[in-house]
C-alpha cells in the first residue's frame, strides 16, 4: 500500500477529523473510500461510453447517413 501527502488547511483537517471520529472512522479511511469510490465511476463512465461508441459502430453511424429512427434509439 501507498502513502499520500496532502496539504490541507488546518481548520479544514480539524473539522475532518470531528467529523470522522463522529462516524467511527478516520480521515485516512474517509480518503481512501472517497479514491476507490472516484476511480470506480471513472471506470463506470468509461465502459459506458466504450458501449456506446461500439453500438455506434456496428450500426455503421456516420454523420449526413441514414438516420435511426425513434423506435431503434429507444429499443432495449
Amino acid at each position: 500500500m501507498a502513502n499520500l501527502t496532502i496539504s490541507i488547511e488546518d481548520e479544514v483537517l480539524k473539522k475532518a477529523r470531528m467529523r470522522a471520529l463522529e462516524e467511527g472512522t478516520s480521515v485516512n479511511a474517509l480518503l481512501r473510500d472517497y479514491l476507490e469510490r472516484f476511480t470506480a465511476v471513472s471506470a463506470a463512465r468509461l465502459s459506458v461510453a466504450e458501449r456506446i461508441l461500439s453500438v455506434s459502430a456496428k450500426a455503421g453511424s456516420r454523420r449526413g447517413a441514414s438516420r435511426w429512427t425513434r423506435e431503434e434509439v429507444h429499443s432495449r
